[in-house]
This record gives structure tokens, sequence and C-alpha cells, in this order.
């Protein structure tokens, strides 16, 4: 099967090393200089399994095209930026990127991080508990493992790969208080420099799509300075 990377890069020759990069490790390369471009590719029938994009673009920037993007698609995405704010990451790992690499980069590091992420996706779509029943982890809830999906009230959540992955975790030790760090290492496991703080984020994400099926429920606890729990049966 052809593994197409898309690269969303306004700068010629940083686009060259990424695709010789990919191409040694057997990968297929695709160019585009704007974000327009990548979402029309990325709404086509032959979309790439990855997508590096560039924040700074010439139309539009990279956050909003990832905002964009994640309205019809779960492809996994690697910001580049010429930026290392925290607060870049945290915004770009919010609206749903999988990792965050600041210029000047090694092409060689972004295909590991790239082989890592395509690994971990493969992972998520067939998820360890495949084959078993239908699991109700907590009250209102139930766990899908060989659909790899979330049912809130009888209603399944429109959820995006970790925010399945962290409610799943939650799902499965019910009334436990799990840290970030147990939280990271389970579900942002090869991602090394993902921030703890992007469980926050997540779990405001989770929380705002629990609200919109039943907005008395807040079945996720937050547990000051120990971490996060859902409400048991």
């Amino acid at each position: 099967m052809t593994r197409t990377i898309l690269i969303v890069e306004d700068e010629q020759a940083i686009a060259d090393s990424i695709a010789y990069a990919l191409r040694t490790d057997g990968f297929t390369p695709r160019h585009v200089m704007l974000g327009e471009q990548a979402l029309a590719v990325l709404r086509s029938e032959d979309a790439p399994q990855l997508v590096v994009l560039d924040i700074g673009l010439p139309d539009m920037s990279g956050l909003e095209a990832c905002r964009q993007l994640r309205q019809f698609s779960d492809v996994p995405v690697i910001f580049l930026t010429a930026r290392s704010d925290e607060i870049d990451r945290i915004v770009g790992l919010e609206i749903g990127a999988d990792d965050y690499v600041t210029k000047p980069f090694s092409p060689r590091e972004l295909v590991a991080r790239i082989r890592v992420i395509l690994r971990r996706a493969r992972v998520a779509q067939t998820p360890p508990d495949a084959g078993k029943p239908i699991v109700a982890g907590a009250s209102g809830f139930e766990l899908r493992g060989l659909e790899a999906r979330v049912l809130f009230h009888g209603q399944p959540l429109d959820l995006t790969r970790y925010e399945y992955l962290l409610l799943k975790t939650l799902l499965e030790h019910p009334g436990h208080v799990l840290s970030r760090a147990q939280l990271m290492e389970r579900v942002w496991s090869g991602a090394p420099d993902t921030l703890e703080r992007t469980v926050d984020a997540h779990v405001k994400s989770l929380r705002a799509k629990l609200r919109a099926v039943d907005a008395r429920e807040e079945p996720i606890q937050t547990h000051r300075g120990l971490g996060y729990s859902l409400a048991g049966a």
C-alpha cells in the first residue's frame, strides 16, 4: 500500500529536504504550498496517510487549516513552525495536531516521528480489546472496542483518535484517579515531546461533547493536583 505524506510548506528548500528524507525511507511525498490546496487534496479520494503542516502559510495559518481539516478528517497532523512558544504548542494540540516540530529540525527525525504516529494510528484503529463484547465502563456509556467508538446515553460520540483513547482509558478504570502522567503514558505513548497540558485540552473538548448530549451530567471529574477520573456506574 502506498504511504503518501502530504507536505504543506511554502519554502521549497524545506519541502525538498523533507521529501528527500521521506523517499529515502519508503514514503511517497506530495507537496503543496497553500492551505486551500491541502484541504482540496485531503477531500479527494486519494487522501494521504499523514500531513506535515507549516503554521506560517501564505493564504491561511496552519492552525486554521487544521481546524477546517478536523471538520471532515482525522488524518494525523504534524505542525512545522518557526516559533517555539508553549501557547502555540498547546493551541496546536488542542485543535487536533498529533505532534509539533520547531524549525530548524532534522528531516530524518521528522520521518522517525511520522513512523511513530502512523504506528499509533494503526493501534488505535485495531483496539487491544477487539473481539471482546461491548463493555459498559460507567453509567450512561458504552465502549464498543470492535468499532473503536463510545456511545453516551445511546448516542455515538464524534471523537478524534486521542479523545477516543483518552475516554476509553477512563472508561476502563471507572472511579480510579489517573494522573496526567499516567494518561500521557497510556494515550500518547511514543510522543515524548507532547506536553502534559494536552491532557487538559482533550478533557475540555471531551466535556464539551458530553454536554452536547446531556448538559446535566459531568462524568469526567477533576481531582486538583492529582488527575482525572470517570464517575463509576
